[in-house]
């Protein structure tokens, strides 16, 4: 196929051969399958911040900290200059989680660089060298997804002992080869202890894949590991190889939200009724 303008400087620089075909588009990227010597790669182009339609890019920003303080004081600024440096940051966050996740013992496409705007990394193919699904495409037994569901609980959980959260973690961001699932797209993960969203973020990734993997092990819905996770992480008690459980109990005396809000809208019912007794008194007088 015709090679996109910006892979070519990849060309000419002899990081990449040729491009064989389309991937996939998404909301950041689009990415493509290259070849590059003997061996077929991915390339992630990252589309510019004005093409992109990735929702609330900055509650993930939040935290990511700048060293240069020239960058930083033009990124704050919003000048031609601090918005180019903006997109290198956004670009290689990715990189460095997939080297920090990678390290912690998760499954990830394994990177080899980010080349102006384009991410090099790893092919995930089956053992037939076909391209491995998405999540959402396959379909399994309950066993399997029991089996296939702890792992991406262990992964969650690694994640965050390297002191990251995904942050948008989803069927659609998970391939499975022949050796399980592999997690994919990184640019918004978020530093756990920096970011004020980190929790809520976490909650969602659990919620999203064990809603998945629910509709074929039904079991799996009523487990609580994002909550057991992240109360070992404020513990200091987070370990890679812990063994998980999905248990968690509430603190004693923690507030149930469900049950305050029916004994407001109960409360709210009986001065209705107190206040409509004392019209109807005053009327028969």
């Amino acid at each position: 196929m015709k090679t996109p303008k910006r892979i070519l400087p990849l060309v000419e620089d002899g990081l990449v051969d040729e491009v064989l075909s389309q991937l996939m588009s998404g909301k950041e990227a689009t990415v493509y399958t290259v070849r590059s010597g003997n061996e077929i790669q991915c390339a992630k182009v990252y589309k510019e911040a004005a093409k992109r339609s990735f929702k609330k890019a900055v509650q993930y920003q939040e935290g990511r900290k700048v060293r240069n303080s020239r960058r930083a004081r033009a990124m704050e600024k919003g000048s031609k200059f601090g918005r180019k440096q903006q997109e290198e940051v956004w670009q290689n966050a990715e990189v460095d989680a997939l080297y920090r996740v990678d390290a912690a013992g998760v499954r990830v496409p394994k990177p080899y660089g980010c080349f102006d705007g384009v991410l090099l990394m790893e092919l995930i193919t089956n053992d037939e060298g076909e391209v491995a699904p998405r999540l959402n495409d396959v379909t399994m037994s309950a066993e399997q997804a029991r089996e296939d569901h702890a792992v991406m609980m262990q992964y969650i959980m690694r994640m965050l002992c390297a002191g990251i959260v995904h942050g948008d973690l989803s069927e659609f961001n998970v391939l499975v080869d022949d050796y399980g699932p592999v997690i994919i797209d990184l640019p918004q993960a978020v530093d756990a202890a920096a970011n004020n969203n980190a929790e809520a973020m976490l909650e969602r990734d659990v919620e999203n894949i064990t809603q998945y993997y629910g509709q074929f092990a039904p079991d799996l819905l009523s487990t609580r590991y994002a909550q057991e996770i992240w109360a070992l992480y404020e513990e200091g008690e987070l370990q890679p190889e812990l063994q998980l459980t999905g248990l968690f109990e509430d603190p004693a005396g923690q507030a149930d939200v469900d049950s305050v809000l029916e004994e407001i809208k109960a409360a709210f019912a009986e001065e209705q009724e107190r206040l409509e007794r004392i019209r109807e008194a005053d009327e028969d007088d």
